[in-house]
């Protein structure tokens, strides 16, 4: 990693699943003027000693522990730097737990507030004014706007101060609907159409600060649930917004706009209505597209009759006889197919010769009414008139549709490009920061999408990673309707202004603005760079004497890597297979094992590592048991969160459980301070003085595998759910199929090691119907290609789906289904059909019947990236909202 890339995503440790509160430490050290200010930030001697106020206390202890964490993200070497020194005391704001839990905007209003404070001390004592608009931190993030509105027939107006701007997201398509909607409220209808249009309360910005941030609301109440639910709901955003459209400056400009748009609103309503009257055409309660009724009026104004049988002549007798009206030409009904015509003639002709003083007799035959209908008293003029006057009409209506979208166009696109006015294109402020939120109202994961200006690209902010990112993905996570993540806050810049006018980096500026710094700051980042290279020395040299030592026992031999060194090499294939497998777990759940270490500063402390090790390994396990004896839901699974989870519901052997959460805390990926590889080290140790008498490695590794398989199967049933959701049948029926085969074996060895198999099945069969019916669709239809594609689907997949389907332990539901679509392809037996259809039949027909004329080969779906387990949790929450609410869910 070269020193620009590591300047440009030095940032906090995540210390777990990344928490929204510190998305913001790392959006704003992003900003230089912010950077800037808190670097520089200091109070007299004398104010400190004489300072009284434990709020005032607070606040300067703050803005120390910042001071401190901007400039080692300034300067160490390191990849992450640990905010929780600056954050905790953050926290202490908040009384309980539970309130340092909540929503995430709090937070950062109480942080702003803080930082307000603090300079404020540093205005009072430099200028010896308390007015706060010399404060750097309310000129840098607070703006004002006007109220002007009418109350009980009053007029009023008031200006009032603002940081984060609050905005509701639910009714609204993108961010200028919900600014537009939060600047008017309100709306009275004019007296007279000559009258401007009126509103009840309007807002204009009449200062906008150098950075604009938008807390933008996802989260309502639920009374119902008795319980907050977060929206979902799409919403798009502007690298670039122009907000000249809410300035006071320009409130008569906007006003006349707004009045415009009001009036092509009603318009576009006026002509909506006259659409409708069309495409939903009728005076009952079910209507239809009138240009559809009358096509299928002129259909059957063109229909026929076929051509007449020799003996409808001697019908007329028996026509004239019934009661009601039958043209003599034409008879309104047929004959079953059991009766022939020439029999039905002679029983009529022997009634017709009959006196004509006895009633007319003849048998009583079993009749139908005629296939379709048709038009029969009318002339070929007749007709003709007919279908020439419903054509015409069917054209006119059209092209009145046509008109009619066509205006509606017209009069949306005016609209769109209402504000495209040169004159309000004077304020732009371009997109600096996208703060995200993944999951529902209760519990999520964060993380930030932050603008690198010297790279000019994107930058993803993610746990205790930070990769480079692009626009399409910044869209695909944070609009939001695709899945359950969205943004929940977004900081926008005015790159106009002094303080972002020093666009581009050059090289060498962040050596710069180490050596600018304060020689106390100086001091801290040359001390923290000591102690690391004193602990990177420390482990280099106990690295080596291990090495030292393995040699000389080779049944112990190990291989170190040259950074932190690398696990024990096992001396069997088993070892080798069981570590290898326990290090992908510890991977897996790195995020929660960080968790826990984040939590034993006070124990490091007081006693060091071994004592930080007893207290994170305690606390882990009791939390891991707890979620294991939580009631399972339909939206979680709790074995999906972590390994230990799963072992402990399936009564794993205590060495195993103890062996497996040991090897979380000694995986090196976890190295990233001081107290982490201490208590790294003291996890290795601990796993060394394991023998193997303790631990059989070969029951561990089959736990592991175990595990390993349930967590393949849990991402091939989710996979093929969505895929189903999305009426992706080809893809899904190969998910599923495997996630059955694999979860059999899973099963065998205990109901709660696997998959729920009833889902799986039931998914299945309904994939398996529903692409039977596609195949047999393109099998029917007269194209060659679709008729191949067909017979491919049935070769490929639906055919050894049906064999597995029967070889396992058939339930009656697959055995039902697997008679329908066995139905389905023999009554082509007894069709008409050209004789390539009828080769491609008898080809694939037999082993469509005989499953055990052939071996079952279906081929494996395809790869999937490994999950983190918040992910498939919410993966899992999101498939199983779906599936019970009967609405599709799209995945990444």
């Amino acid at each position: 990693m070269n020193q620009v890339w590591l300047k440009a995503t030095i940032g906090p440790n995540g210390n777990g699943v990344m928490s929204g509160e510190r998305l913001l430490p790392r959006s704003l050290f992003q900003l230089p003027e912010f950077r800037r200010l808190v670097l520089s930030y200091s109070l007299p001697e004398s104010v400190l000693e004489n300072c009284q106020s434990q709020s005032k206390k607070r606040n300067i202890a703050f803005m120390q522990e910042l001071q401190y964490l901007f400039a080692l993200m300034l300067g160490t070497p390191c990849k992450f730097v640990d905010p929780s020194a600056a954050l905790d005391r953050l926290r202490c704001a908040f009384s309980s737990p539970e309130e340092q839990q909540q929503d995430v905007s709090e937070f950062t209003h109480k942080l702003l507030d803080w930082l307000e404070d603090a300079f404020q001390l540093a205005v009072n004592v430099n200028g010896n004014s308390q007015d706060k608009s010399e404060n750097p931190m309310v000129q840098l993030f607070y703006g004002t706007f006007l109220t002007e509105g009418i109350h009980e027939g009053k007029t009023f107006s008031k200006i009032e101060t603002f940081g984060q701007y609050p905005l509701q997201v639910n009714g609204y398509k993108n961010l200028h609907g919900c600014l537009e909607g939060a600047m008017v409220e309100g709306e009275t209808e004019p007296s007279s159409s000559n009258q401007s249009v009126k509103y009840g309360q309007e807002r204009w910005f009449t200062k906008l600060p150098p950075v604009l941030t938008f807390e933008l609301s996802r989260f309502e109440f639920n009374q119902s649930l008795g319980q907050p639910e977060k929206i979902h709901n799409k919403l798009e955003f502007p690298q670039i917004i122009y907000m000249d459209r809410f300035l006071y400056g320009n409130k008569k400009l906007v006003q006349a706009k707004r009045e415009k748009i009001k009036k092509l609103k009603d318009q576009i309503t006026v002509l909506q209505q006259k659409l409708e009257r069309y495409t939903r055409y009728g005076s009952g309660a079910s209507r239809f597209p009138l240009p559809d009724m009358l096509q299928y009026v002129l259909e059957f104004a063109g229909t026929r009759l076929p051509r007449a049988a020799p003996c409808t002549q001697d019908l007329t007798p028996v026509a004239e006889c019934q009661t009601s009206e039958t043209p003599p030409t034409q008879s309104r009904v047929t004959v079953t197919q059991a009766e022939s015509a020439k029999d039905v003639a002679s029983a009529l002709a022997t009634s017709h010769q009959e006196p004509n003083n006895k009633p007319l007799q003849f048998p009583r035959l079993p009749v139908k009414v005629p296939e379709g209908h048709v038009p029969r008293e009318i002339t070929k003029d007749e007709i003709s008139l007919v279908v020439a006057c419903l054509q015409r009409w069917r054209e006119e209506v059209e092209q009145d549709i046509k008109d009619l979208n066509a205006s509606i166009a017209l009069l949306s696109q005016s609209i769109d490009q209402m504000y495209s006015d040169p004159l309000l294109h004077q304020v732009p402020y371009h997109l600096h920061a996208v703060l995200v939120h993944e999951g529902q109202a209760n519990a999520g994961h964060y993380w930030a999408y932050i603008y690198n200006q010297p790279r000019k690209s994107w930058l993803k902010y993610n746990d205790i990673s930070v990769t480079e990112s692009s626009w399409e993905e910044l869209e695909r996570d944070s609009f939001g309707g695709l899945r359950n993540a969205s943004a929940y806050c977004l900081m926008y810049i005015n790159k106009k202004l002094p303080h972002f006018a020093a666009a581009d980096y050059v090289n060498g500026q962040t050596q710069r603005e180490v050596e600018s710094l304060p020689l106390e700051l100086q001091h801290y980042i040359q001390e923290d760079n000591w102690r690391l290279e004193q602990e990177v020395a420390e482990w280099e040299e106990q690295s080596s004497k291990m090495a030292q030592m393995d040699q000389s026992s080779p049944a112990e031999s190990q291989d170190l890597s040259s950074d932190l060194g690398q696990e024990r090499s096992c001396s069997s294939s088993s070892e080798r297979m069981a570590h290898s497998l326990s290090s992908e777990h510890a991977m897996i759940a790195k995020e929660q094992t960080a968790q826990a270490i984040a939590k034993t500063a006070d124990a490091y402390e007081k006693a060091g590592g071994l004592a930080a090790l007893d207290k994170a390994f305690h606390e882990e396990y009791s939390r891991l048991y707890s979620l294991s004896t939580e009631t399972p839901t339909p939206q979680n699974d709790p074995r999906l969160q972590h390994v230990l989870v799963y072992f402990l519901q399936n009564n794993a052997p205590k060495q195993v459980v103890e062996r497996t959460l040991l090897e979380q805390f000694a995986d090196k990926n976890l190295s990233y301070d001081e107290r982490s590889i201490s208590i790294m080290k003291v996890a290795r140790a601990k796993l060394k003085e394991i023998g193997p008498d303790e631990v059989d490695m070969e029951e561990y590794k089959k736990w592991h595998e175990d595990y390993s398989l349930f967590r393949k199967v849990s991402i091939y049933l989710l996979t093929g759910l969505e895929l189903y959701q999305n009426k992706q049948y080809y893809e899904a029926l190969t998910y599923l199929v495997y996630a059955y085969q694999s979860n059999l074996t899973l099963r065998r060895k205990g109901a709660n090691r696997g998959a729920n198999a009833s889902l799986i099945a039931l998914y299945r069969r309904k994939c398996l119907l529903k692409l039977n019916d596609a195949a047999a669709a393109l099998f029917e239809s007269s194209n060659e290609l679709s008729v191949d594609e067909g017979v491919n689907i049935l070769n490929e997949l639906i055919i050894p789906c049906m064999h597995l389907l029967i070889s396992s332990d058939t339930s009656k539901d697959d055995l039902d289904a697997v008679e329908v679509m066995r139905n389905r392809w023999c009554a082509y037996l007894g069709k008409d059909m050209n004789e390539d259809l009828q080769l491609k039949l008898s080809e694939f027909l037999p082993r469509l019947l005989d499953c055990s004329s052939e071996g079952i080969v279906l081929k494996e779906p395809p790869k999937i990236r490994p999950n983190s387990p918040y992910d498939l949790c919410s993966r899992f929450a999101a498939v199983m909202e779906s599936i019970h609410g009967a609405s599709t869910v799209t995945v990444k």
